[in-house]
């Protein structure tokens, strides 16, 4: 197949839309299921660049979680803890794959800007995989194949409407990508770059000690950000993304943005919100919601009375600006990465307030001096990498 007729373009509107390769080859994926979107390929096709680099770097199975161009998580497949387990919903599951906990992961870091995601898969689909897919409100999944079961669970999702997508595995593109813009064509050398841990090696800081668990993170940020729309930031931690900033003119923005998510992560772990005595009818997408607004600012929007009692059992109490503060001051040991130089140290002090201790940019600002000095106050190492991911 060389095209694809689609319904729409990104908006009803935009009429005809299609997706073709102009060389006359055959197109790399195959739709089992569904009738994907003009905006789905996009997250499909950037999503499974991502956890291609992310498996390829990391030798683990990686999943995504991609919404409107930009990763919503990502993450390699590591085991999940009891509590991650329970936070993520999926603690009634039992055992799970590698490549399910890898979904589970990337789902799990920021379930409100996930709800509708098109997900990306790194390996074969599996029963696991697909089972949890199948309970979670997602526009479809791009993965280079699909166990029986788990394709036959996939198409009974959305009354047999749900989009599957299978990619070559060993489809290359032209080194040389083109896209038009008001009918200016644009051309430019794809950005093949290898990430690994060679571009760790410039530590400016004076603690120059990162572990290797936290140059994985390192790693696993600076892959993201070649897929994230810039400016864009992206915190890590255990191999998981846990606060992706993305699209904002302001970097500083940025890292207030991803550095927020970071902490509602981490909030979602507290006592507090692990004993919320949710009503038994209340579904997991709601549960999300007012756990979102119960350790926002304004937590009265579900706690006041004639609501609170629509959503729990009894009311909890308020969980006060202190007590996150305290709770959050306990999260270490993140990792973070930036797409361009930091050009404040104000970026640094936003980030060592959700326990940043590692970061990794591109260097380059005449402000590089401040911002290794906020660094250094802080007992963070930092290294330059030398390189920008900027993605549009």
């Amino acid at each position: 197949m060389n095209e694809l007729e689609l319904k729409y373009g990104c908006n009803p509107n935009q009429k005809p839309s299609r997706i073709f390769m102009k060389d006359g080859a055959q197109l790399p994926i195959t739709v089992l299921c569904g009738r994907p979107g003009y905006i789905n390929f996009l997250d499909a096709l950037n999503g499974w660049q991502l956890v291609k680099e992310l498996k390829e770097a990391t030798g683990l199975p990686a999943a995504a979680s991609f919404k409107h161009v930009s990763p919503a998580g990502a993450a390699v497949g590591l085991p999940l803890s009891d509590v991650l387990k329970k936070i993520y919903w999926v603690d009634d599951m039992g055992e799970l794959s590698s490549l399910a906990c890898a979904y589970a992961r990337a789902r799990g870091a920021d379930r409100m800007s996930s709800f509708g995601d098109f997900i990306a898969l790194s390996d074969v689909c599996d029963t696991d995989t697909a089972r949890m897919i199948k309970r979670e409100v997602s526009d479809g999944v791009i993965a280079p194949g699909f166990e029986p079961e788990a394709l036959e669970i996939l198409k009974s999702k959305k009354n047999g409407n749900y989009n599957v997508i299978a990619i070559d595995p060993d489809y290359r593109p032209d080194p040389i990508e083109r896209k038009q813009v008001y009918g200016v064509v644009f051309e430019q050398g794809r950005n093949e770059l290898n990430i690994d841990g060679e571009l760790l090696k410039n530590v400016v800081t004076e603690n120059k000690e990162i572990p290797e668990e936290a140059k994985r993170d390192l790693i696993i940020s600076l892959i993201t950000l070649k897929y994230t729309q810039s400016n864009s930031v992206c915190y890590v931690k255990d191999g998981q993304a846990i606060g992706i900033g993305a699209g904002q003119q302001s970097r500083v923005h940025c890292t207030r943005l991803a550095g927020n998510k970071a902490d509602n992560w981490f909030l979602r772990q507290a006592p507090q919100v692990l004993s919320l005595p949710f009503a038994d009818e209340i579904k997991r997408a709601d549960r999300d919601n007012a756990i979102d607004v119960y350790i926002s600012d304004d937590p009265m929007d579900v706690l006041e009375d004639g609501r609170w009692q629509k959503i729990f059992k009894e009311k909890p109490e308020i969980f006060t600006r202190e007590a996150k503060r305290e709770w959050l001051d306990q999260m270490t040991g993140v990792s973070l990465g930036s797409d361009a130089f930091f050009p404040f140290g104000d970026n640094i002090d936003r980030a060592y307030k959700s326990g940043v201790s590692y970061v990794a940019q591109p260097g380059g600002s005449v402000r590089d001096d401040q911002v290794i000095e906020t660094c250094n106050k802080y007992g963070m190492a930092m290294a330059f990498t030398g390189i920008r991911l900027f993605h549009h």
